[in-house]
């Protein structure tokens, strides 16, 4: 830890992010820009699509439009800032600036990984327990599920961000990122970290390791169900219902443990900037396509 009284406290960060491409810069920015109002959009369109039309007033699609909201709004939460960057060549935001984008972000993605678990136990219900599925997975359960994904998602991170605002930094402001991650933030602090860090790993296993190995149960479970199905096309309606979403799961959990599972050496750090951008740009992106097909 170091010593933080001959040291003045920092009120700024600079996010490094596409720095070291400048000649990229505004090339860049068009192609975030597109990726942008495409997944804006595309999410969008799904939400009007489950509130206007009365044939997916079902809980599967309640589940996506749930999913398509949060997946609008944290990329919104990280990419204006990128773009703004990128066109202008400011890097800076300041430090409640970057707690607040690190607050948003980090309970979107908590609020998808419930999210998630829930529509592939909404998917378990239909296939698994078929004559049971309206009894159990009706209107009023979905509700309360998804407003339990919400809450426990943003309840989460804000006791994060509480040990997180305790913190004084001092010394390095700079972020090898193109956004606030938790922690590069506190590796910038000069105060005692052992308290938030754990806190950090405690709330990172509660939000991803039990919702992933329900939906990896779920999906077991599924799977175990479908290929006991004697007709071919009956296994082929069955698994078009899930195919989807189990996609979705894959490409969002599969980037999320690479990202954070690989070591932070200074040769893999533009490969884990590439790889951050596949769950915070690409994946919100790619959702609606997926979905729609």
């Amino acid at each position: 830890m170091a010593d933080c009284r001959n040291q003045t406290a920092i009120t700024e960060f600079f996010l490094l992010g596409f720095g070291d491409l400048p000649d990229l810069q505004i090339l860049l920015f068009l192609m975030f820009l597109v990726i942008y109002m495409a997944t804006v959009v595309g999410n969008t369109l799904i939400v009007v699509l489950v509130v206007a039309d009365q044939h997916l007033h079902s809980p599967m699609f309640f589940f996506l439009g749930n999913l398509s909201c949060v997946e609008t709004c944290y990329t919104s939460a990280i990419v204006p800032q990128m773009l703004a960057s990128l066109l202008t060549g400011d890097r800076t935001i300041s430090v409640s600036g970057c707690i607040i984008q690190l607050y948003f972000f980090g309970s979107l993605v908590a609020t998808e990984c419930c999210l998630l678990t829930a529509m592939s136990y909404d998917r378990y219900l239909a296939i698994c327990k078929p004559l049971h599925y309206l009894t159990l997975m009706n209107i009023r359960f979905s509700f309360q599920l998804a407003a339990g994904c919400w809450l426990n998602g943003f309840l989460g991170i804000t006791i994060f961000v509480l040990f997180l605002s305790q913190l004084i930094f001092c010394g390095r402001n700079e972020i090898d990122y193109f956004y606030c991650d938790a922690l590069p933030l506190i590796e910038l602090s000069c105060s005692d970290t052992h308290q938030v860090i754990l806190v950090d790993f405690i709330l990172a296993c509660v939000f991803t390791l039990p919702p992933f190995l329900l939906t990896l149960t779920s999906y077991m479970c599924i799977i175990a169900t479908i290929l006991r199905i004697p007709s071919t096309t009956g296994r082929q309606k069955a698994f078009s219902t899930c195919s989807s979403h189990l996609i979705v799961v894959t490409i969002f959990y599969g980037t999320l443990i690479i990202v954070y599972m690989l070591p932070k050496r200074d040769t893999l750090r533009d490969l884990n900037k590439v790889l951050s951008l596949c769950y915070t740009v690409l994946t919100p992106l790619v959702n609606p396509l997926i979905y729609s097909l």
